[in-house]
């Protein structure tokens, strides 16, 4: 029973997160927002919803390690297993501005998110705030260095004639979804540890991050089979300065997020550090600007040996 609970779970954070991306846009539309900004914040927002709803849920039921690992697992998921697998069906090539601007800020955030936690072994209130307000500052920066003819790939043109009655159902659609989505999933997933006997971190770090990047890995990998060049480095990068600064922020400024199992801090924070240090090595040598199918094999490797570590060192 708690696979199935597990299984809707996902399904309904999937649908529900489609349906408030659209509604979220269409609604943009209506107040005038440019295509662009719409793609910079909106679409970004609503898309990390599904994984804010989950933290959200898992802070309030008592279950902190499940909140926190969300965030740590997608973002190794994103880098490890999407970004691996997009490579190995696809040479990657890599724009100038992922080493200028978005892994800079990532790293930033990422060890800013460490010393926080190593602090006190909470994410207070006051730190979650400064996490966002720090995004916040980076959105507008992004915005205002950004040309003005800039392409926006993720956003629909066709949602700016939708009726308000439309947006007002897809809203409903989305945020119930979300909530009984991440509502079930939590309660499977606390199960499903319970019942095999590993920590909820280990749940957290493993199954939850992996579903929640599964759009993100079935996207990427049909824009790299198609041969489109301006895939998904970008996209995941900023999925995971999101998930930082978004989901944790956010959370941590609902419900102060503690720190209640030791290998959040002993091990599974130093595996997202590496794997988002990897990059910069990875994508200079040996040939520059470009992360090749043997690249993206070493990225699914390491994920292997992370989760193998996760499972037989993770047992209760």
């Amino acid at each position: 029973m708690s696979i199935l609970w597990v299984i809707l779970g996902f399904v309904l954070l999937v649908v529900g997160g489609e349906f408030l991306v659209r509604s979220s846009v269409a609604l943009s539309f209506k107040f005038n927002i440019s295509k662009m900004v719409i793609g910079m914040t909106v679409v970004s927002f609503a898309t990390s919803a599904p994984e804010l709803l989950v933290s959200l849920q898992a802070a309030f039921s008592g279950s902190p390690a499940i909140a926190i690992n969300n965030v740590i697992g997608s973002n190794i998921a994103n880098i490890g297993l999407v970004l691996g697998i997009t490579a190995m069906v696809g040479t990657i090539a890599v724009d100038k501005s992922f080493y200028k601007v978005n892994w800079p800020v990532m790293m930033v955030f990422s060890i800013l998110l460490y010393f926080f936690l190593k602090n006190d072994s909470v994410l207070t209130a006051i730190e979650g705030g400064i996490l966002f307000a720090g995004l916040i500052a980076f959105l507008i920066f992004l915005i205002r260095n950004a040309k003005k003819d800039v392409v926006v790939e993720d956003v629909d043109d066709a949602l700016s004639t939708v009726s308000n009655f439309k947006i007002g159902l897809w809203l409903l659609i989305g945020a119930t979804s979300l909530y009984f989505g991440s509502e079930w999933l939590v309660l499977g997933a606390k199960n499903i540890a319970t019942s095999v006997g590993v920590s909820e971190a280990v749940i957290g770090v493993s199954l939850i991050a992996i579903g929640t990047s599964v759009p993100e890995l079935a996207a990427s990998v049909i824009a790299a089979a198609k041969q489109e060049k301006a895939i998904s480095l970008g996209n995941l990068i900023g999925s995971n300065i999101f998930n930082i600064a978004s989901v944790l922020g956010l959370t941590a400024l609902v419900k102060p997020i503690s720190v209640t199992e030791p290998q959040i801090l002993s091990s599974d924070i130093f595996w997202m550090l590496g794997f988002s240090a990897v990059l910069i090595p990875l994508i200079f040598l040996p040939k520059r600007f470009q992360i090749s199918r043997i690249k993206g094999f070493f990225l699914v490797v390491g994920y292997g040996v992370f989760m193998f570590l996760v499972f037989t060192h993770g047992k209760l």
